[in-house]
């Protein structure tokens, strides 16, 4: 009896693991599906993500960041390029377009949006779209490194007092939620040991992917109605955060095309997928519902890409993905 209670949820974990960016996707529906969910969990935001980063940082692999630290311009450069210049460049765009005196609530999201770090799962889809992960790992972790003090001074800069807390503590806070997810990450790492963690991938990413529903279905709360009451503003906003998903992967791909087309895709998957949800969390979920709004839409390029862009990136490199990253790897 208590084998088969035990081992039940843990199927159930490993199979909506083997799912991988296609039970994300599913997120995405079930959470405008079922507002009264996204209701419901929303109280819980922070402690996901906080959960979320955990278990993104129990996978880092140290041993797979030599090759980059060994020569480390590229990742230096794409870390300037996510961490400072992304963010100028918007902020700098938002105040010529007058957004901070017309349409404020906008105008915090897309700078909460530029200001972000690079998603924890964008090795991962980097991977599912057969990228160069590791490169894509080297810049994650050097950008969020970086976030606290980023995100403070872009948030004095051009933010200001509509955010809800002051630029220092927003700092404090994503030092401190880094920094102790960190921790956690790594000690689980060291007391469970890679070899367990290879041979429990599925189950963790199943996992990650129920947690993740918790961010996902709060974000979600309020699309429905908002498509139902307001159609045209909801339509341009889908409209907004698609082109800025691409103007920022596409702006990516061609500075760094020197690189090489398959790390200048990687980096532009990377540099267009930004980790919303810190910033939620880090601000404690206290924002206007209208930036809640656009963040649920954010979401539709990010979870959607590896299903609409995959077969094409696939064809563009000429590079098929290993099975075994597929498999083992998921999304963290």
């Amino acid at each position: 009896m208590r084998a088969a209670f035990i081992d039940g949820p843990l199927a159930l974990l490993a199979w909506i693991g083997r799912q991988g960016a296609r039970a994300v996707a599913a997120l995405v529906v079930i959470g405008i599906a079922l507002p009264w969910l996204g209701a419901l969990m929303k109280p819980f935001v922070a402690e996901a993500i906080f959960v979320l980063l955990c278990i993104s940082f129990l996978r880092v692999d140290a041993e797979a960041l030599r090759r980059y630290i060994r020569r480390p311009g590229v990742v230096l450069a794409a870390t300037a390029w996510t961490s400072i210049a992304v963010p100028t460049l918007t902020g700098l765009g938002c105040l010529a377009l007058g957004l901070d005196k017309t349409a404020p609530d906008l105008h915090l999201a897309l700078m909460l949006q530029a200001i972000a770090s690079p998603m924890m799962a964008a090795p991962a889809l980097a991977a599912l779209m057969g990228l160069d992960a590791t490169l894509v790992l080297a810049t994650l972790v050097t950008t969020t490194a970086l976030i606290p003090v980023t995100a403070a001074v872009f948030a004095e800069l051009f933010i200001g007092p509509a955010l809800q807390i002051s630029s220092v503590a927003l700092g404090l806070k994503l030092f401190a939620m880094l920094a102790g997810s960190a921790l956690v990450g790594v000690t689980l790492r060291r007391i469970a040991g890679p070899g367990a963690i290879e041979r429990h991938s599925e189950r963790i990413n199943g996992f990650n992917i129920v947690v993740l529903f918790v961010f996902v279905g709060a974000l979600m709360e309020s699309v429905a109605a908002r498509f139902i009451v307001e159609p045209l503003l909801a339509a341009g906003l889908t409209l907004l955060v698609f082109v800025q998903f691409f103007l920022v992967l596409g702006l990516t791909v061609a500075l760094f095309s020197f690189a090489g087309r398959d790390r200048a895709l990687a980096l532009g998957f990377m540099a267009s997928q930004r980790n919303t949800g810190l910033m939620v969390a880090a601000v404690s979920g206290v924002l206007p519902e209208f930036t809640w709004f656009y963040f649920g839409l954010a979401q539709f390029p990010i979870y959607f890409s590896p299903q609409l862009l995959g077969p094409l990136v696939r064809r563009v490199t000429a590079k098929c993905v290993p099975p075994e990253l597929v498999t083992k790897k998921g999304l963290p």
